[in-house]
């Protein structure tokens, strides 16, 4: 079965993994902008905008997501045709999955800010000081009628994605990381998932939520220049 997702726009394919729980909240900006260059399709893994939320979630997996984001590709996609990804935070993490198990339909990935914290030589202990810092007994429920994305993210997404370690990088992807994230988890596990050349884009963590036009402007040249030089 196709997983969730929305389409919006003209030009090359484009596809959006979000962050959190995949939820799409609050990437109407950046979609509306990105969609003057590219088709973007914006796929929900948990079909959390799509009347979903609420219904109980099991926890979840990079790989999963990554399986979904491929037959999204697949059905949007022509035959033998390839797309450009952007996934940030968790689906950054689903992005670097889905790059090493679906290379075929990939134009290009870039994977911004993925938490995979344990490829650090500290990363256990910051994982732990990241749970504790954003887990608590108070957290928002995950299913029900108060169920939030936020909750579900805490509930099933947080510990499983942070505990992915990708496979050896892939062709056709780049890392991506906040201006402003500079010394913080996801900035440096980009960054040593690099192995070098790492893509800055504006802002911080939530970049495409605190400057949309400008993330989507500098996310569109770093497309565009990697479409050039392939």
């Amino acid at each position: 079965m196709t997983p969730d997702f929305d389409v919006t726009g003209t030009g090359p394919v484009l596809l959006l993994l979000p962050g959190g729980a995949g939820h799409p909240m609050g990437l109407g900006p950046l979609t509306a902008r990105l969609a003057h260059r590219f088709t973007v399709v914006t796929y929900d893994p948990l079909g959390l905008a799509h009347g979903r939320l609420g219904q109980p979630v099991p926890d979840q997996r990079p790989e999963d997501w990554a399986d979904g984001a491929d037959r999204v590709l697949a059905a949007v996609l022509p035959p033998g045709g390839r797309g450009y990804v952007f996934g940030t935070s968790s689906g950054g993490v689903a992005a670097l999955a889905l790059a090493a198990r679906h290379p075929e339909r990939l134009a290009h990935v870039i994977a911004h800010e993925p938490p995979c914290a344990l490829v650090l030589p500290d990363g256990a202990e910051q994982r732990r000081e990241l749970i504790a810092a954003l887990d608590g007994p108070d957290r928002p429920p995950a299913k029900g009628p108060e169920a939030t994305p936020m909750g579900v993210f805490l509930a099933h997404v947080l510990r499983p994605f942070t505990a992915y370690v990708p496979e050896p990088r892939p062709d056709r992807l780049t890392l991506a990381a906040g201006a402003d994230s500079r010394g913080q988890l996801p900035y440096r596990a980009a960054e040593f998932l690099a192995g070098g050349s790492l893509l800055e884009l504006p802002g911080g963590h939530l970049g495409t939520l605190e400057h949309p036009v400008e993330f989507a402007d500098r996310l569109t040249e770093a497309l565009e220049s990697i479409s050039v030089e392939g």
